[in-house]
């Protein structure tokens, strides 16, 4: 599976690009009742306290600091049920142990789901009936729910937010199913919660105080951002079912060495070999990268693929080849190998198993 701290960073990064204003947009409005309705004396004059001239309490900053601790109680039931979520989809993940084509095709449809939310955003009505929304009842119990004077109600709204997800959280739900273990699919989801707590709060407290004009208008750039997200999740999709390579088709390709090697020669030590028992070989770097990324082998030679890590980390360790369903993760420092078998004239795509990067093995006949 990809590395834990991988996903976790990768997930605190996209809740900060995209995930807090798509929540927000979606769900910044309980937020913003909750904390409205649990500032103390609200609704009451400002009287100040008596020959000071000071308002309020007379503390300054009290009024800043009493929305904080119902923030901070949406925000952590929040974390506390999307990280549940996440072991759970993580074990769901695990048991089904998805091939590499079965988690591009999430990947995929992640980020068609993120461009119905998208375009909904941008106030196109033709997906609007496209668009997944939870049950009325469901809404209307939240609505109630925001409205209530208990202390635990910003808790439990953040906690039932995991049932009603913005398009960002659902492609980043389908990371967690495609990650194999409940600690890494917790990780995802609990990063991205992170990664969306700052902008979240910040964008409820303006949800709270701003105008139906302000928030039209982050829904816009809101929708342009998710677009972008989604753009990006459909390529990785592509790479990772080995449909399409980012690797540049300009880039030079690492080519074999003509010719066996002789008995008792110097060892190659080039990426691409074949040695004097006809068997070739290619060395694949794994650091937080692949390097390089194109190579040219010989076809019809019996191959070997070494994973060869060199401090590796990060998705680029969780190595697959979807057109032969291969999964494997890379040696932190170490060399993993895999039998390619006799291969035909063709290429062989390769990439991360997130597909945020990969490459290609180009096979030709005769000498490469």
């Amino acid at each position: 599976m990809p590395s834990i701290l991988a996903l976790f960073a990768t997930s605190v990064g996209t809740g900060l690009l995209a995930g807090g204003a798509s929540c927000a947009a979606v769900q910044g409005g309980l937020l913003a009742g909750a904390v409205s309705r649990r500032t103390p004396g609200a609704g009451k004059p400002d009287t100040g306290t008596p020959g000071t001239g000071t308002p309020g309490t007379g503390k300054s900053g009290s009024r800043l600091s009493e929305p904080l601790a119902p923030v901070g109680a949406f925000l952590a039931g929040k974390l506390l049920s999307h990280t549940l979520l996440g072991a759970l989809l993580g074990v769901f993940g695990a048991a089904l142990q998805p091939s590499p084509r079965t988690r591009a095709v999430l990947l995929i449809a992640a980020g068609v789901l993120m461009v119905l939310f998208a375009l909904d955003l941008l106030g196109v009505k033709a997906v609007a009936r496209l668009v997944p929304r939870p049950p009325e009842s469901f809404g209307r119990l939240v609505r109630r729910r925001a409205k209530s004077g208990s202390t635990r109600a910003p808790a439990l709204l953040g906690f039932a937010t995991v049932l009603i997800p913005c398009g960002v959280t659902l492609s980043v739900e389908l990371v967690a199913v495609t990650s194999g273990s409940a600690v890494a699919g917790a990780a995802v989801l609990a990063g991205f919660v992170l990664g969306t707590a700052p902008l979240f709060a910040a964008l409820g407290y303006l949800f709270r105080r701003g105008s139906r004009a302000f928030s039209g208008r982050l829904g816009i750039v809101t929708g342009v951002v998710v677009l972008g997200v989604a753009a990006w999740t459909v390529v990785s999709g592509l790479q990772a079912g080995g449909w399409y390579s980012t690797a540049g088709s300009n880039a030079p390709a690492a080519a074999a060495d003509p010719g066996p090697v002789q008995p008792g020669a110097p060892v190659r030590q080039g990426p691409v070999t074949i040695g004097a028992d006809g068997k070739q070989t290619i060395v694949l770097t794994v650091t937080d990268f692949y390097e390089p990324t194109t190579f040219t082998a010989e076809a019809g030679v019996p191959t070997t693929l070494v994973l060869r890590g060199k401090d590796s980390g990060g998705c680029a360790r969780a190595f697959t080849i979807p057109e032969l369903g291969v999964q494997e993760i890379a040696e932190r420092d170490g060399d993993t190998n895999i039998d390619l078998g006799t291969r035909e004239p063709g290429k062989l795509a390769f990439s991360c198993a997130m597909g945020m990067q990969g490459g290609t093995i180009d096979f030709k006949e005769g000498p490469a």
